[in-house]
This record gives C-alpha cells, structure tokens and sequence, in this order.
C-alpha cells in the first residue's frame, strides 16, 4: 500500500515542473472531478494550470503522475489502482476551484521503481538493476544508471559501495545518486578499463545524447524483460511512487517495463534517450513506464558516450 506524505504541502512554492505535451495514454477509464464551476475552453490561464499541478503534488498521494496537457488546457493526472475514492475526494478538495482543470485517468498496475534488476549489476546493499549507457569524462569510465538504484536504502548520503555484474564479476563502485526529484546515478568502474563499449544490449551503438520529442519511437532493454519498443507519450511527468519519492520531468512512454529493468537504457536509432525509473503494469498486459532524461544525467556529472 502507498503511504501519503506528511510534507507534500511544503512543496507548494515549486514553480511548475510539468508544462509539457501529453498525449497516447493508456488509461482503462476516466473520472471527472466535480468542481465548483466547470470552465469553457481556454478557460484555464497558464498560471492555473501551473497551480493546479502543484495541488496534486500538495494532496501528498502516493500512485498519481501528472503533466499539463497543452494541447487541452488541463493537467493531466494518471492514478493507479492503489489510488482510492476517497484519495481522489482528497485531491478534488486539494485543488478546490481549480479541480476542473483535472483530467483524471485510470491506468492499471500500481507505480512502482523497477528495483530488482536491469542488464543485471548487483550490489551489497540488496538491489539487483540495470547497466544504463557507458560514458566517459576524460581518461576515465563509468556508467549511468537510476538514481533509486545507486542511492542510500536508507535515506542518508550516498556512500560509495561495490557492484557485480551477474552476481559475481566485480565492476566498481557507486560514484553519484539523485533521487529523489530527479533519478539518476553514477557508477566508477574499478579497476579502470582501457576502454569501454557504446553499444546497448539489443541495440546498435550509442554516438549521443538527445531529448526525445513525442512521437518518437524507441526502444528499451532490460534484464527481466529484454528489449521492448513502442514510443515517446509525453514529456514533463511529475510521478510520485508514494513515501516522499516525487521525480520531476520525466520521459512518458507506452514501452512496458517490469520490477529488475531499472536504470537500463531507452534509444531511438543511435541517439540515448533516458534511464528507467518506474511505471505501472507489465509486459503481459502492458503499462505506462517513464524513464528519467539521460541528457541531464550526463550534463550533471559532465560525462559523454564513450
């Protein structure tokens, strides 16, 4: 069960995180929220799109991702199945006149970060998870994966600890983590290899870096589920996978993913795309995944393919 947070209400003051394009959700079913006056199109200025979306990061429940949906003036809200009546009361009364800017969809499964595995790298501290993009800064090499992967279980700085790759091969040790907010992390292989491949398992070889547009198509690859392809839904995402863990601008798609391909990578042709974070459903009968933009993982830690 998600637990709802007791400091959502602090994050008020954020500017708005999710101006972004929306669009091919694969929501089951939606649900209106009643508000005190329904407004005619273009009735919602920019400033109340922007408060609207940060009402529903202030109602503090965990199992919604949202974005502001351009092309309709609302805000987008996708709600999982542990996601109740009452929670949606609870946002509805959040958001006050302003719920009807909320366009609120179903979706199946439960949000949740794909912690159990990836193209398989193992660490002390109990976690399973995927090998990202190999990159480089200068002489030295390291990898990119999700950040809930190379941070502390328990909530203090990142230490450095050692990772495996297949449960015993050494590789090094964890160099960076950010998350919450954003999700992404870094990894120093050890000892330092001569060189290091830019390929990603299923696919070709990685030449750059690039933010996807929506449309895009893409593929992903991880350990549990292999390689998966579908498109680019959206961008500018807030999720919030419940117990405080809110992650900002991320990359919509309608790719499936599962619990062990976390931080593995999302492409399109030669050009990396992102890292994957979370979503719902599975592969058998599908689901929403949003993967973190690996252009600002790797501008944070200055690093460049390899």
């Amino acid at each position: 069960m998600r637990s709802k947070r007791t400091t959502s209400r602090r994050r008020l003051a954020r500017g708005l995180r999710a101006l972004a394009v929306a669009t091919g959700l694969v929501a089951a079913s939606a649900l209106f929220l009643p508000a005190t006056a329904q407004a005619d199109d273009g009735a919602f200025s920019a400033t109340e799109l922007s408060a609207a979306s940060e009402a529903v990061e202030a109602a503090g429940i965990g199992g919604l991702a949202w974005a502001v949906d351009q092309t309709t003036d609302t805000v987008t809200v996708l709600a999982d199945d542990t996601v109740s009546a009452a929670d949606l009361a609870e946002l509805r009364d959040t958001a006050g006149d302003l719920a009807g800017a909320l366009d609120v969809q179903r979706t199946e499964g439960t949000f949740e970060k794909y912690l159990q595995g990836g193209d398989a790298i193992y660490a002390d501290v109990g976690w399973r998870c995927s090998l990202g993009f190999n990159v480089r800064s200068g002489s030295s090499y390291y990898f990119l994966t999700a950040g809930h992967c190379t941070a502390d279980p328990y909530g203090g700085p990142t230490p450095p600890y050692p990772l495996w790759h297949n449960g015993s091969a050494w590789i090094g040790y964890t160099a960076g983590s950010s998350f919450p907010v954003n999700d992404f992390g870094i990894v120093a292989y050890d000892p330092q290899p001569s060189s290091v491949p830019g390929t990603v398992a299923g696919g070709g070889t990685i030449t750059g870096f690039a933010n996807p547009v929506v449309g895009q198509s893409a593929c992903r690859s991880g350990s549990t589920t292999g390689v998966r392809c579908g498109s680019v839904t959206g961008l500018g995402w807030t999720v919030d996978y419940g117990n405080g863990e809110v992650v900002y601008d991320m990359i919509q798609t309608n790719i499936c993913a599962e619990p062990g391909d976390s931080g593995g990578p999302l492409w399109s042709g030669a050009t990396g795309l992102g890292l994957t974070s979370g979503g719902s459903g599975n592969c058998t009968s599908g689901g929403v995944t949003f993967f973190q933009p690996v252009v600002e993982a790797a501008n944070a830690y200055g690093v460049t393919v390899p």
